[in-house]
């Protein structure tokens, strides 16, 4: 039976258009309630984008203070890229502010692009996004309006693979190993200047976080019967 009060290691599939703390806020609301306390200690590890699926890590109790080695971990991920097009997000959350040509681009074009962004890297973060300015969250300073400029930061890309592109809508897929702070949303911003275009993100799933894949992980519409047997005092469900 497992104990949340000690501390306990979740692995969640965040769903679609819920914050990181969204669905840490829901996640504990339901333990609380299950073992009827008023609020159990929970963190999160890695934050992924509201419009972003896949593996999210959730700490309870003592296990919170293990969050920041968690954080380390090399990433994976899969993304879809709509070239030709820019949004001032870099993904679906805002609307298209710039068209580009597209033309040109061919699947030799893309693979021999993604070449230069294997290693190590610079990258600027999103405007849009938690990256903390004289401590205020970068995306709140966009949103009342003011300018917001960020320093580029070293990180490391160990793997970038084309798993797809479609010729007719200029929409191409991509696998991505990568370390910490690395922002998928500014890469395919990079990718789409690389190809002498522009691009944003259509989808966005995390696949894997250090050993954790996304096939280990429990949906938000199966944590409540997931809850109820790990809780159970029958219960034999491995930790």
């Amino acid at each position: 039976m497992m104990n949340f009060l000690e501390g306990e290691v979740i692995y969640l599939n965040k769903p679609y258009g819920m914050s990181s703390f969204g669905a840490l806020a829901r996640i504990r609301y339901l333990i609380s309630k299950k073992i009827g306390v008023k609020r159990v200690k929970t963190g999160h590890a890695g934050t992924l984008d509201p419009l972003a699926t896949g593996v999210l890590i959730l700490c309870t109790g003592k296990k919170t203070k293990e969050l920041d080695k968690m954080l380390y971990h090399s990433k994976e991920y899969t993304a879809t890229l709509q070239l030709g097009a820019t949004t001032p997000s870099f993904d679906r959350e805002h609307t298209v502010d710039h068209t580009y040509p597209t033309a040109h681009i061919t699947r030799e074009l893309i693979e021999e692009t993604l070449k230069q962004f294997v290693g190590e890297i610079q990258q600027v973060p999103p405007e849009y996004s938690a990256v903390k300015i004289d401590g205020k969250r970068a995306y709140k300073l966009k949103r009342k309006g003011e300018t917001v400029e960020l320093k580029p930061k070293t990180l490391k890309i160990d793997e970038i693979e084309l798993t797809g592109f479609a010729p007719l809508t200029k929409q191409m897929s991509i696998r991505v190993v990568c370390s910490k702070g690395t922002y998928i949303r500014a890469l395919a911003r990079d990718i789409g200047k690389a190809l002498g275009s522009g691009a944003f993100l259509q989808t966005l799933c995390r696949t894997r976080l250090g050993e954790v894949s996304i096939d280990d992980c429990i949906t938000m519409e199966d944590f409540s019967e997931w809850l109820e047997r790990v809780t159970s005092p029958c219960s034999h469900e491995p930790h």
